[in-house]
């Protein structure tokens, strides 16, 4: 069961393995997506359709459990579906119902573990397998696998490392599981942090913040949805940033703009941007841009 790219490479991996038969994939229905609202398949089931998977896309779990009734599966995997299993389900498979969730649990249980890792300054994260019961992420843990966040990664570039990694740890973990040789452990609930669905408005920059705060934050947001600001009231995306020293002015305002970049106050230290793009133009570096904006020490950014 999957339905966004995180869960892919769990897929291929699990129909590589010869001892693995992959009887059917569940994902969510097609949805409306663009302008004209016109149905898009999920990540998933392009994916199993290209390995001739069969595909099965209920769209309520709870009110389709007999079709899993009769494939009577072994075990169930699920990767990024986007839906709770009801009990009746979790009750299903003979050797229960596996998760592969993107994050080291207890810490970001929910939605978006990959980007608050990454929003929180967080040196490490990982993936872990997980015994599903009918909580948000609060199954036992059966493995876990860590990797550091460099500074290099934003949330794409992470995610597509814990993707492999997550697909990886369960070939591992299953034949374990499965001979009942990994003993699950409870999580502590009293450790627990919530990773909540991120929204497009979190994207807009609060220039009192730290500089690191807005790098972070930058890092977390890449590709969707970015980080922006306003310039003379029209959105601004800021594409590129690192952090560098205080500039010695209010938060939001511009010192140096130069081919170097545009640097910016911040509430602690500042900000330089290298690639930034208006509303409705193109991706532009700093150089260019300022060939067509010039940006006068002083201006007010927000």
């Amino acid at each position: 069961m999957g339905t966004a790219d995180f869960a892919c490479p769990t897929l291929v991996a699990l129909n590589d393995t010869p001892c693995i038969e992959v009887v059917t994939v569940v994902t969510q229905p097609d949805r409306p997506k663009g302008r004209q609202l016109i149905p898009h398949p999920s990540p998933i089931k392009l994916e199993a359709e290209s390995h001739h998977l069969r595909v099965h896309q209920p769209e309520r779990l709870s009110n389709d459990i007999s079709f899993l009734e009769q494939l009577a599966p072994d075990l169930i995997v699920v990767a990024a579906y986007g839906q709770i299993l009801p009990q009746a389900i979790l009750n299903l498979p003979l050797h229960g119902c596996l998760n592969v969730h993107g994050s080291l649990l207890p810490a970001y249980r929910g939605a978006a573990p990959i980007q608050h890792a990454i929003l929180d300054g967080q040196a490490g994260t990982g993936v872990t397998i997980m015994q599903m019961d009918a909580g948000l992420d609060t199954g036992a843990i059966i493995s876990k696998a860590a990797t550091p966040i460099e500074p290099t990664d934003n949330a794409q570039i992470l995610h597509d490392r814990l993707a492999k990694l997550g697909a990886e740890l369960l070939l591992e973990t299953i034949p374990l599981h499965i001979a009942g040789k990994i003993a699950a452990t409870p999580q502590d609930d009293t450790l627990a942090t919530h990773a909540a669905k991120i929204t497009r408005d979190m994207g807009s920059i609060d220039w009192s913040q730290p500089a690191m705060q807005l790098w972070n934050r930058s890092r977390a947001f890449t590709p969707w949805p970015g980080v922006f600001t306003r310039l003379n009231g029209k959105l601004l995306k800021l594409l590129e940033i690192k952090t560098t020293e205080a500039i010695g002015l209010e938060p939001g305002r511009i010192g140096q703009a130069d081919a170097d970049g545009i640097v910016v106050s911040c509430g602690i230290g500042a900000i330089r941007v290298t690639q930034l793009q208006k509303e409705g133009a193109k991706r532009l570096a700093a150089a260019e841009f300022l060939a067509g904006t010039p940006l006068p020490a002083g201006t007010q950014l927000g």
